[in-house]
């Protein structure tokens, strides 16, 4: 691989986190990477400009205690990068984490269950709950990796169900592609929504089914552990054999014995039939993302990449850039495909839009959606709109009223916030009362390595029209302890997302509860959209006793609330957490549910 030399230096102003400054970035190379020129479907489209280093004199704590974050750096997960009064010099005998917790006088930890029992990974998952014969249920996953817990008496939860893949040796980092007594070969649990079924008089679960988002599987996020210098690792992951689409399942019950299979849909637009996959070659496509978008009634969205030319991704380690489809669900045994929608510069003959986004060639911005659109009211109840949070590519709004034809009704761009994902989640929960949504990404470095991530306040009260006119306020620490900013608590500080439509309950009008990394679970009052306040919080250690060295990068990486029960629960890398607040939420119900959860929470 021949290396091109040279010195670029670009000025740029930091925008986010604490006050805006200046900071030089020094490329020190045209394209350090290489290219996999043997697949078309690698997008070279712009000339190498990864970020390099940040200089460690250009970012770091500030004499007043805060943390002024670099302007530009390069995706590098999962490794520390101390600075002076950062967690190295704080807490050197636990290795630079904090091992304290930090909470308000009106947050209170109900329970706290640790260990690897109550784990499933120790990076990230996703949840739902049901309720069966009077019992309440909690799934919490990551693909093969998975816990089903009894959670009826808030107090006493109890393991009802571990499926895991341990008891199979890893192929070439991927063991997915092998039997194990939990699961199949390329079978494993996909990001869900459970929605009950009048029709089913039941619950219908339908599971997203995507190819790893690491390409290669068994390779790393450094210039040589890349895409762009690995066309052997592109080509085994187009190899690969796992569905790429969804399944839906009737669950007559909560453990995954009493899954039964209604469905197995193909995304891959070269499929004769999708509901006939066929399963024995490699399918083109990323598969459906996360969470669909289902409420139960007739339309489901999701976020996908059709086939393999929609890739436009600078993402080293990713292929695809994710559009949206919508599927007519009036039949779940029969999903049916109504639309399909992209930006402009997604798919591969578009490169003139690409080459236009500033992010082109940076071989680190997330390019595309993560998520299906984010959809405030269903269209059976008068629904309009669905937003569309697409990484580097901005957020768009879309006009959802004639599902067969998606229309993009106006489009917002982002500030630069590279490395880490830029829009990534919409908290729609507040767009009918007050107009406002609230746009976020989140962190993918420890230490702060990356510009802060703001969760910005946007004005959609006039859809054609949106407008950044805030955003939440920064999360610091309580007076008088050691860290007077989170960045020096050791791991990722940022927003995650704010659980997820699927919980239990109505959503409260002015109040949002975040996942906020090293800073645990952030309640922020926005009864006043112009004085956004943070009403509560609760940040736990930063590892348990159970937590591996490794494993430390993430403490916590999700909320789920129970709005029904008044209760949020806060997933770690070392267990679980329930906490309330009669303040804040309301006063919590402990014990069984008042009624079953049988219908969508909006």
């Amino acid at each position: 691989m021949k290396l091109l030399t040279g010195l670029v230096v670009v000025v740029v102003a930091l925008g986010s986190g604490t006050a805006g400054a200046l900071a030089t970035r020094v490329a020190t190379d045209r394209d350090r990477v290489g290219t996999a020129s043997e697949d078309p479907n690698v997008p070279v489209v712009c000339e190498g400009r990864r970020p390099s280093k940040a200089d460690g004199g250009s970012y770091g704590m500030q004499n007043d205690g805060s943390f002024l974050h670099p302007s530009l750096t390069y995706v590098n997960e999962e490794e520390q990068h101390p600075f002076p009064r950062g967690g190295e010099d704080l807490f050197p005998e636990t290795d630079g984490y904090d091992p304290n917790s930090y909470k308000s006088d009106n947050v209170t930890v109900e329970a706290h269950y640790p260990g690897k029992q109550f784990t499933p990974d120790p990076f990230h998952s996703w949840q739902n709950i049901v309720d069966f014969d009077g019992r309440r249920y909690m799934f919490q996953y990551d693909r093969s990796e998975a816990r089903v817990y009894d959670i009826t008496d808030v107090k006493n939860v109890k393991v009802v169900e571990s499926l895991t893949r341990d008891d199979v040796a890893e192929v070439e980092g991927n063991n997915e592609a092998v039997k194990s007594k939990d699961w199949d070969a390329h079978d494993f649990w996909g990001a869900s929504t459970i929605q009950w079924s009048e029709k089913h008089d039941g619950y219908i679960m339908v599971q997203s089914f995507e190819m790893r988002r690491q390409v290669p599987f068994w390779m790393g996020d450094t210039p040589e552990q890349s895409k762009y210098a690995s066309p052997e690792g592109v080509a085994a992951a187009r190899a690969d054999t796992q569905l790429k689409g969804f399944k839906v399942y009737r669950l007559n019950g909560p453990q995954k014995k009493d899954w039964e299979l209604l469905a197995t849909v193909s995304t891959d637009a070269t499929q004769k039939d999708p509901l006939k996959p066929d399963l024995s070659a490699p399918q083109q496509g990323s598969g459906s993302l996360d969470v669909p978008h289902w409420d139960g009634g007739r339309y489901m969205f999701i976020s996908v990449a059709p086939s393999d030319d929609w890739s436009m991704q600078e993402y080293p380690t990713y292929l695809y850039a994710n559009g949206f489809q919508v599927w007519d669900m009036a039949d779940p045994a029969a999903p049916k495909l109504l639309d399909t929608w992209h930006r402009e510069g997604m798919v591969r003959g578009e490169e003139d839009a690409y080459r236009s986004n500033p992010r082109c060639g940076n071989r680190t911005s997330w390019m595309g959606s993560r998520n299906p659109l984010y959809i405030p009211t269903p269209i059976e109840e008068g629904g309009k709109y669905g937003f569309a949070a697409m990484g580097g590519f901005g957020m768009s709004i879309i006009d959802i009223s004639d599902p067969t034809n998606l229309r993009e009704v106006s489009h917002l761009d982002v500030p630069m916030s590279v490395a880490g994902t830029e829009a990534d989640n919409v908290d729609v929960s507040q767009f009918e009362k007050t107009g406002m949504v609230y746009l976020s990404g989140y962190p993918l470095s420890e230490d702060c390595y990356e510009p802060y991530k703001d969760i910005f306040a946007v004005d959609a009260s006039d859809p054609e029209h949106p407008r950044i006119v805030g955003r939440l306020p920064r999360p610091t620490p309580p007076d008088g302890v050691a860290v007077t900013d989170f960045c020096q608590r050791g791991g990722s500080f940022g927003p995650k997302r704010s659980g997820y439509y699927t919980s239990p309950g109505d959503p409260r009008d002015g109040l949002l509860i975040y996942d906020f990394y090293n800073a645990g679970a952030q309640f922020f009052d926005v009864s006043d959209p112009r004085n956004p306040t943070i009403a509560g919080y609760f940040a736990p250690p930063t590892f348990g006793a159970e937590t591996a060295d490794w494993a430390r990068s993430n403490p916590t990486h999700g909320v789920y609330v129970e709005y029904d029960r008044n209760i949020v629960w806060l997933f770690t890398n070392d267990g679980i957490y329930a906490l309330s607040s009669d303040a804040v939420l309301g006063t919590p119900n402990l014990g069984t549910p008042t009624e079953p959860f049988r219908t969508s929470a909006r």
